[in-house]
């Protein structure tokens, strides 16, 4: 899903990190800005600037495909940095995050045609690209304790369009696959087999799908939890 929330520090992340955890923290947050950014930047080239013509000769997907790949896979990190408590965020919780994302590029766009030329996937990379680069931007800025009030505010602000529509075109991008992968067989194991088990990677897309349900909510609320704590005066509880 596209909005990402932070969980309760840990006990090892409460700790002042060391000046080498801060530079790495913030090469990896400030090349993630640039990384996004880049990928904005395709994305206004592809609709704004460019004709039909040269969308015509190539799709968005195969136009954006090496960066996104490369930055929203380099997301993987995040969980690690979680994992041995350089950050703050909620292990587990990061760990569903990423892997939303990453099912959506490599278990759906990269595995079907169709998902490739859903028109959920442009609403998605805008959606995604707006927030990371808030978002890593917030988290280098407040790694050399700069922030601007407005960067706080746009980190907590903008989620409230943007999380749905990144969602909405997350589910797109599956609802364009999962036919595709129903009628092909994608990454599905059937009987007979040396196994002797069977597995549907379209009943998966449909579960993934489904499971948007009850947990979407879960996160879009939380998020404004957060949004009422930090930019609601309390000035005792940091920003993750």
């Amino acid at each position: 899903m596209s909005g990402k929330v932070a969980g309760k520090p840990s006990k090892a992340a409460s700790k002042e990190p060391s000046s080498l955890t801060k530079l790495y923290l913030f090469a990896y947050n400030a090349v993630q800005v640039g990384g996004w950014s880049y990928i904005l930047y395709q994305l206004v080239n592809y609709y704004v600037l460019q004709g039909p013509q040269f969308r015509a000769q190539i799709t968005l997907w195969d136009y954006t495909r090496v960066a996104v790949i490369i930055f929203q896979n380099a997301a993987f990190v995040e969980i690690l940095n979680a994992v041995f408590g350089l950050v703050k965020s909620n292990p587990v919780v990061t760990t569903f995050q990423v892997f939303s994302r990453m099912m959506v590029v490599v278990g759906v766009v990269m595995a079907t045609p169709t998902g490739k030329v859903s028109p959920g996937l442009p609403i998605a990379l805008f959606a995604w690209a707006i927030t990371e680069i808030i978002r890593y931007g917030f988290y280098a800025l407040n790694i050399i304790k700069v922030v601007p009030k407005f960067v706080v505010f746009l980190r907590y602000t903008t989620f409230i369009g943007l999380y749905p529509i990144g969602v909405t075109g997350e589910l797109l991008c599956f609802w364009w696959a999962q036919r595709y992968a129903k009628e092909h067989s994608v990454w599905s194991l059937e009987m007979p087999n040396k196994l002797n088990a069977t597995f549907s990677y379209y009943a998966l897309l449909w579960i993934v799908m489904l499971g948007y349900i009850p947990i979407f909510p879960q996160l879009y609320l939380h998020m404004f939890a957060l949004r009422r704590k930090i930019l609601g005066g309390d000035t005792k509880k940091k920003a993750n």
